[in-house]
């Protein structure tokens, strides 16, 4: 019997030293959903769980290099991107994915810490939009990032505003687009899956933890892991959902930092204690 492919999928993105966001968090979101990660480096950053405390951008052409060197290699079924400190490293990624066009390619428009840091300028912003915005197949801003993206003083601050917001989003040249809706008050969470054949919500009960570090980052390579073998990115968008919930729900079993910590990747998957299993044998 042959074996089902295992989806290759490439994250672009920014490093986190202490694991919970970033590369670091889009490996283990692939692997724990089934997916052979890869990387290339943006950004390192100094952080933890507390804050961010230094940001060192790769160079531009260092990036290209790496980026060039997987898909010159490997079959890539699908690609995250999450923060892309410069304009000029915004470019250098738009020109790969019109060279190589993957089938599937999500961004997480990271610009601000969790802990409120800004991990990108102005004009990196401005590339982000007009560059990657028209490559994506799927982009996954929460509230504050919708606003910055569009241009707009105030963040969407209901369902119908999400809603106008992420048709906006559209006309940006984004295929689909899902809008966040974490940061509205309230015990439930809904988040708006906007495309061209129109809206629909996806709603949770809120998650009663503080270990919410890289939840961003953690949906959006979800979806990138789901993607390849999804009948429809609406299908991949809420496995990777009921994903997210199932790793901040276990997010408190982990003790890690001091500050907001990470959620947990491999709940499911350390449920019968694997390294007791090895130790064992």
């Amino acid at each position: 019997m042959a074996h089902e492919r295992i989806p290759n999928v490439l994250s672009i993105a920014g490093s986190d030293p202490s694991g919970g966001a970033g590369i670091q968090a889009d490996l283990k979101a692939f692997s724990a959903l089934g997916a052979y990660g890869m990387c290339a480096l943006t950004a390192l950053t100094a952080q933890n769980t507390t804050g961010v405390r230094d940001v060192s951008g790769v160079d531009p052409a260092f990036l290209r290099a790496q980026i060039e060197a997987v898909f010159d290699d490997v079959r890539v079924d699908a690609v995250k991107i999450g923060m892309v400190g410069s304009a000029t490293s915004v470019t250098v990624v738009a020109e790969c994915l019109e060279r190589y066009r993957p089938a599937v390619v999500v961004v997480d428009p990271v610009m601000v810490a969790k802990s409120g840091d800004r991990l990108i300028d102005d004009a990196a912003v401005a590339a982000l939009r007009d560059r990657l915005l028209p490559l994506a197949t799927l982009i996954t801003p929460n509230l504050p990032e919708t606003a910055v993206l569009l241009g707009d003083d105030e963040a969407p601050a209901t369902t119908d505003a999400m809603e106008e917001a992420g048709m906006r989003l559209l006309a940006l040249g984004v295929r689909a687009a899902l809008v966040k809706g974490g940061h509205l008050d309230g015990d439930a969470v809904t988040d708006l899956l906007c495309d061209s054949g129109g809206t629909r919500g996806y709603g949770s009960a809120r998650v009663a933890t503080a270990n919410t570090h890289g939840t961003g980052c953690t949906l959006s390579s979800a979806i990138a892991a789901l993607a390849p073998a999804s009948a429809s990115m609406a299908e991949a968008v809420d496995a990777a959902r009921r994903y997210l919930m199932m790793a901040l729900g276990a997010a408190d079993r982990l003790s890690v930092g001091h500050g907001c910590g990470p959620v947990h990747h491999f709940a499911d998957a350390w449920a019968n204690d694997p390294a007791r299993r090895w130790l064992n044998t």
